[in-house]
């Protein structure tokens, strides 16, 4: 039985990650931990709870950058196909792995995040083979199939992994934002199938903690289309690696 202040503080949690999801897409990994510690869920358990409350904030936030035009779908889809393809098969590896094992990869999957936020912020000037299309429709289908596998091996959504890959390649921060949007609905559904058949979903806590991402991701749309967006990444990022680190070090202590 969780305790009420236990409840609050998660509730909390979930509304600040869903703020983060809905503005900078990074920002889903966190509530992992936050299940674990406040609500006292196995790894596995958080894992698939959290995969699957990422399903109903990827729906409102693609709905909310899909209003402010802010979702290039020529980028999307192909990133969205590869995802749905390889987010069933890491709810599989999922399954295979021990908590420890678990957790020390979603710390590295967290600082990775971070660390590449911040490489990415000087970007670079134009998207990844902008002059070749083929080529350029092969990188986001791999991008899609690592961002799939990784979202159902470790529960972390697909933006925690899309975003700073996309970014990293050259793509705009707000359009790549938006896809992540999308990448998160199709990587959730797949991995959260899996997630059924192989895992377990706390479905008694599920509902509370969605209802408050799902505000939160409303919150942070607006504040990404109004708000100066490198401020907010590098906070995020760092935010990443401090968490990364500090789940690593506890995982192998």
């Amino acid at each position: 039985m969780i305790l009420s202040s236990s409840l609050v503080w998660l509730s909390l949690s979930a509304l600040g990650v869903g703020a983060l999801i809905g503005a900078v897409g990074v920002g889903g990994v966190l509530l992992i931990p936050a299940l674990v510690y406040l609500a006292g869920l196995g790894v596995h358990q958080a894992m698939a709870t959290a995969l699957c409350s990422f399903i109903a904030t990827g729906v409102v936030g693609t709905v909310s950058f899909q209003r402010r035009g802010s979702i290039d779908w020529r980028i999307t889809i192909p990133v969205c196909v590869g995802a749905v393809l390889f987010a069933f098969l890491g709810a599989w590896a999922n399954s295979l792995l021990d908590g420890q094992r678990l957790s020390i990869i979603l710390a590295l999957v967290i600082v990775f995040a971070g660390v590449y936020t911040l490489r990415s912020l000087r970007g670079m000037v134009s998207p990844v083979f902008s002059d070749r299309p083929q080529l350029q429709l092969v990188a986001l289908l791999a991008v899609g199939a690592f961002v799939g596998f990784g979202a159902g091996l470790t529960g972390a959504g697909g933006p925690v992994l899309s975003v700073p890959v996309m970014i990293m390649l050259g793509f705009p921060p707000l359009t790549t934002i938006g896809a992540g949007q999308v990448v998160q609905i199709l990587a959730a559904v797949s991995g959260t199938l899996g997630n059924l058949k192989y895992g377990a979903i706390n479905f008694e806590i599920i509902g509370l903690i969605t209802a408050f991402e799902v505000i939160g991701v409303v919150i942070g749309a607006k504040i990404v289309h109004v708000v100066d967006q490198l401020t907010v990444r590098r906070f995020v990022a760092w935010l990443c690696v401090v968490i990364g680190v500090w789940m690593a070090a506890k995982a192998i202590g």
